[in-house]
């Protein structure tokens, strides 16, 4: 690992399901008062819907179907963070189901035995907190009825 990689950095700590999880403070661009959500038939598996912020569509994503196998069910804000398509980039948002925080530490190396998602962890106190890959949340394909949740197995991005 490059000292890059051990320098600090900012992350945004929020809470999904019960769980406290990191994003890169880099890619968050705000944190969204509840709105309506405004929602159309579609396929997608862990897409909840879209807001409108700033005269902007954003497609909001429930990431703690893919984190812990269930779906959400308190939304106090909408987590908005900056998707990298290539050239474009897209904002998209996360129901978080607390307050956030913005904390600085060294990133340590991701555990290979968990899924693709995590890119590290980031020490906070005595808590060690799963830096996610928020690309990969949002596209993580979710497990059938009956099979082991996606917070238990090893993600293959898709």
């Amino acid at each position: 690992m490059n000292s890059a990689a051990n320098s600090p950095a900012s992350f945004v700590l929020l809470q999904l399901g019960g769980r406290r999880f990191a994003l890169d403070a880099g890619i968050v661009t705000e944190l969204a008062p509840p709105v309506r959500l405004h929602t159309f038939p579609h396929t997608s598996e862990i897409l909840s819907g879209v807001i409108v912020r700033r005269s902007r569509i954003v497609p909001v994503y429930d990431a703690s179907t893919v984190l812990t196998g269930r779906r959400s069910s308190v939304h106090r804000f909408y987590l908005i963070a900056r998707r990298e398509f290539g050239k474009t980039s897209e904002l998209s948002a996360v129901p978080v189901d607390g307050e956030c925080e913005l904390i600085s530490g060294e990133m340590l190396p991701r555990d290979p035995t968990q899924p693709a998602y995590i890119r590290g962890r980031v020490a906070v106190g005595e808590d060690v907190i799963d830096v996610l890959d928020f690309e990969l949340v949002v596209t993580q394909p979710l497990t059938t009825p009956g099979a082991t949740p996606a917070a238990d197995r090893i993600g293959v991005p898709s």
